[in-house]
């Protein structure tokens, strides 16, 4: 029996944490690559100024003409801004560091939390046909970071394996509760995925225990490891799936993929 998938409201997963440096960047386009391996369409919004979302999709910086900048600020036709990668199914609104301005510029709009909203939950976007949107946060609870809150339906929070991890994340949930609050009351936490995981390392191991026992079922039962091929593949402009698909970082990413599908409500975007 196949089941019946609204394409006009793909699901939005905002990948945030406010520290730099914890596999944001790294989550977000490898799970887009795992997802598609899936069969599902996927967008990935790079809101991160570092733009380097759209560096390891092979996004060179004179083919950002149009970017979540011109989204946000300018409102721009999503059929400019969104560009296919080499990847099939995976596609990417590219940034530049003009995006660094955009708080600054945004302040005085009464909408400014909610601009990116209602770029991604237009009813144009239905035409494009995507799944699931990844929407690849900078390093910091600013105005971007909760304009990506309020247009989710939830927020990944990759956690590295590393002392005072647990510290920054009582301040992004936090966040999270006064932007249901707000202006998002339907917002919930995907999960929390423990990355840059070491098994030979006690610290790893006790931070992924901490997490754990604090955290309960938030925790996906798959850990990212340090691997070499992981930390490569951006170099090369390719997902992790593309550049060495039997790696130990793949295999993860792909577990991630698979977890979250049987946990959420992305497998029922296949017609089984």
């Amino acid at each position: 029996m196949s089941l019946h998938v609204d394409k006009s409201i793909p699901k939005i997963i905002a990948v945030a944490n406010q520290k730099g440096g914890v596999g944001k960047t790294t989550t977000t386009i490898n799970l887009g690559a795992a997802l598609v391996e899936q069969g599902l369409a996927v967008l990935i919004v790079d809101l991160d100024p570092q733009g380097n979302a759209s560096t390891g999709l092979g996004v060179d910086l004179e083919d950002r003409e149009y970017t979540t900048y011109d989204l946000l600020v300018d409102d721009v036709d999503l059929e400019q801004i969104i560009q296919p990668t080499e990847q099939a199914m995976l596609s990417i609104i590219p940034a530049t560091v003009d995006l660094s301005s955009a708080d600054i510029e945004l302040i005085s709009n009464e909408k400014r939390s909610f601009l990116l909203h209602d770029a991604l939950r237009q009813p144009r976007m239905k035409s494009f046909g995507f799944d699931v949107i990844l929407i690849d946060c900078p390093p910091s609870l600013s105005l971007l970071t909760v304009n990506a809150m309020v247009a989710a339906h939830s927020v990944l929070v990759p956690l590295q394996s590393e002392f005072y991890a647990l510290e920054g994340l009582s301040q992004l949930m936090l966040t999270v509760r006064e932007v249901r609050q707000s202006g998002n009351m339907d917002l919930r936490i995907e999960g929390i995925v423990m990355t840059m995981y070491d098994s030979r390392n006690n610290l790893s191991q006790l931070v992924e225990q901490d997490a754990r026992s604090t955290l309960g079922d938030l925790v996906f039962t798959t850990v990212i490891p340090r691997n070499v091929r992981l930390s490569e593949a951006p170099s090369y402009a390719l997902p992790i799936m593309a550049y060495d698909t039997h790696s130990k970082g793949a295999e993860a990413y792909r577990s991630l993929a698979q977890e979250m599908m049987e946990k959420g409500q992305l497998g029922e975007r296949i017609a089984s």
